[in-house]
């Protein structure tokens, strides 16, 4: 084989990986986008007809539904090689899990801080170094219109109404979801 046979099938290899780690993804950022958007709305009306901020515990939840959710829907993936780009993947989503759940976590236990804002932005970032790390621009698109979007709006709106941020990042993942789905039957 000579080295630009050697360079094609290397490419081509990566390039179905890819496509693998990209039709498999669609799932999670369609469950994401779902909790997301039902775990907001719920946040929201509750506290807008309550007055009571508390309800916000309810975050606590999301991880606790989703984790399971998510890997019971992993049992029936299709079987793509573990690479580095996966791999990377996976680092980014946990250590955005980890950031939030800490950074909540000290928000209400330690120093109150606009939580909104700082996870609308890692939110963003978060699915932005995804869109890169799959070379997807419909993913770094909707990352980044999350991410800066949702911390104009974060500092503009106050109180339980800064909730529908994450609606709407909900559905920017639903919609990322479905992008990626039809892009790799």
């Amino acid at each position: 084989m000579t080295a630009s046979e050697s360079l094609q099938l290397i490419t081509e290899t990566f390039n179905k990986s890819r496509k693998g780690i990209l039709r498999n993804s669609a799932k999670y950022f369609m469950l994401w986008g779902a909790l997301l958007t039902v775990t907001s709305l719920v946040i929201y009306l509750l506290w807008h007809l309550t007055g009571k901020p508390q309800w916000n515990f309810l975050w606590f939840a999301m991880p606790v539904i989703g984790y399971p959710l998510a890997a019971l829907m992993g049992k029936y993936d299709i079987a793509v090689p573990q690479n580095e780009v996966s791999k990377m993947l996976t680092g980014v989503w946990r250590v955005f899990g980890a950031f939030a759940i800490t950074l909540s976590a000290v928000a209400v236990c330690l120093v109150p801080m606009n939580v909104s804002l700082i996870i609308v932005i890692i939110l963003g970032l978060a699915e932005c170094m995804s869109g890169v790390l799959l070379k997807n621009w419909p993913i770094i698109l909707c990352g980044f219109l999350l991410g800066v979007g949702g911390a104009v709006f974060a500092m503009l709106v106050g109180s339980e109404a800064q909730l529908l941020i994450f609606t709407l990042g909900g559905a920017l993942l639903l919609a990322t979801g479905f992008v990626m789905k039809i892009q790799n039957k």
